[in-house]
Formats: C-alpha cells, sequence, structure tokens
C-alpha cells in the first residue's frame, strides 16, 4: 500500500473540526494538520503517514516539558510510530532516531540541518512556515532557547535530550502496561478505595488519566495537578466534593469508591 508523504498532500483541503482538539492556536493547528493528513491518507488508501519531525524537533519537545514539569510520558517526547486516529494507518517520524539495535548500537536520528543539506543537494525547495519566526510561539521560543542552551552548555545537547526521551519512554511504557493491567483487574469506576490504594502512586494516576481521557478529557489540558486531586480522593480523604476536570468530566469519592464520569 502507498504512504502519505507528509510534504505533499494530493488535493488536500481543510479538514473538519475534529472533536477534543487541544487548546490554543498551536495545538488548533497541530490538530488542523494531523486532520488533513488523516483524510488524504484514508482516500488514497495510504498504509502509513510519514513525517519528517527530526531529533531537533524531540530536543525541543523534551525541553518543552521541562518547562511545564511535565511526566515521564510528555517528557518521553514523540513517539517514532503509532497508530493514526486509532485506525491501522501507522504515523510514522523517521528522523527522530531512538530505537536501539545491539549490532548498530543506538540510531541518534537525523538533525533539521542534515534534512536541509539533503534538500538543497536533491534539488528541492521545502516549504518553511512563517510562524517558525513568531515569538509569541512556545515551540519557537524553545527553539531559541535550546540553542543559546548548546552555547552555554557545549554540542550535543540536543542529542542528550533526544537519547533520554528514548529512555524515558521505556519506562513510560512499562508503566502504562502496569495501569493496563490494573484497570482489566479493577474494571471501570467506580474503584474501591483499598484496590486503588495497593497499587503503585505512578500506576494510580495513569489509570485515572486513561479512564479521564475516554470520559471526554483533553490529554493535552488534563494536568498532573488534576492527577494528584484525584488521587487524594484515595490518599487524603475528608469528605471534599466532586472535582472538575477538563471536558466537563468529574470524579468524587462515594460509599462505592472512587468514581469518575464524563458529562450527562
Amino acid at each position: 500500500m502507498p504512504s502519505a508523504a507528509a510534504s505533499r498532500v494530493p488535493g488536500g483541503g481543510r479538514a473538519g473540526a475534529r472533536p477534543g482538539r487541544p487548546a490554543g492556536p498551536e495545538g488548533q493547528a497541530r490538530a488542523e494538520r494531523y486532520a488533513v493528513l488523516f483524510a488524504a491518507a484514508q482516500r488514497l488508501g495510504a498504509s502509513a503517514v510519514l513525517t519528517g519531525h527530526t531529533r531537533d524537533d524531540q530536543a525541543e519537545q523534551v525541553l518543552l516539558g521541562l518547562a511545564r514539569g511535565s511526566g515521564a510520558r510528555s517528557l518521553a517526547g514523540m513517539p517514532a510510530a503509532r497508530s493514526f486516529g486509532g485506525t491501522e494507518i501507522l504515523l510514522g517520524r523517521p528522523f527522530l532516531g531512538g530505537r536501539r539495535s545491539r549490532r548498530a548500537g543506538p540510531d541518534e536520528g537525523i538533525t533539521r540541518d542534515q534534512t536541509e543539506r539533503v534538500c538543497t543537494e536533491l534539488g528541492l525547495d521545502p516549504w518553511s512556515d512563517p510562524h517558525n519566526e513568531v515569538d509569541d510561539y512556545a515551540r519557537v521560543r524553545a527553539r531559541r532557547a535550546l540553542r543559546l542552551l548548546e552555547d552555554e552548555l557545549g554540542p550535543g545537547l540536543a542529542t542528550n535530550l533526544a537519547r533520554s526521551a528514548g529512555l524515558l519512554r521505556d519506562d513510560a511504557d512499562a508503566l502504562d502496561a502496569a495501569a493496563e493491567e490494573a484497570y482489566r483487574s479493577l474494571g471501570a469506576p467506580p474503584w474501591p478505595v483499598a484496590g486503588l490504594a495497593a497499587l503503585e502512586p505512578a500506576v494510580r494516576t495513569r489509570l485515572y488519566r486513561r479512564c479521564a481521557r475516554e470520559a471526554g478529557s483533553s490529554g493535552t489540558d488534563l494536568t498532573s495537578e488534576h492527577l494528584l486531586a484525584v488521587d487524594a480522593l484515595v490518599t487524603d480523604w475528608h469528605g471534599q466534593g466532586p472535582l472538575h476536570l477538563p471536558g466537563g468530566v468529574r470524579a468524587g469519592r462515594g460509599k462505592d469508591g472512587v468514581w469518575l464520569r464524563g458529562r450527562t
């Protein structure tokens, strides 16, 4: 089956709004771009969509996560491959690197400078988004901050941040698997308090996140503060009322245990 390249979308147009889009102009623009690519992949019968994200993009993603005080999943950066839109279409980012081979060692990925040089050698004229020069956007500020940090701390910072993302992804995947096992064991909420208390905190918060997102919370808007407040229903219960999470989701504790439900 063919792949739909991110650089060219035949017959591309503006896709309709999709539910659960993240707030903010950067998040909305990203959702629109992926919606167009996903629609093109479906129209063409493509098996994969490949984007040109580089190792530098991964390093910037990790730096943004550090600035926001994010957890392991966010600091793990962008996955090199995942299901696109919950379908069998693959979303691949082959330039990120991060894959490890016993024979070849770690794949350090491809930098932005390298991709630009290849385009020049091949006579390609890639389009450069003018918004990449607008300081109003956090991604642009992170890009410039990364250059300054490399000047101060020495070369190799972007490579090391991207490498850390790969290591954290392994840890985050293991914790997500433990949370999935806990979900299969406990079932859907309400959950018995004793059953939740027996889980490790990192597993509990992933369980809350999974169910909150299923109930309607955006993963972008759902913060660690929200999840810790839900966890306090188990670890610091003193009769507090229902919690209001993003997307109209609510959480609370009753006689049957801790519950979490979407807008009705």
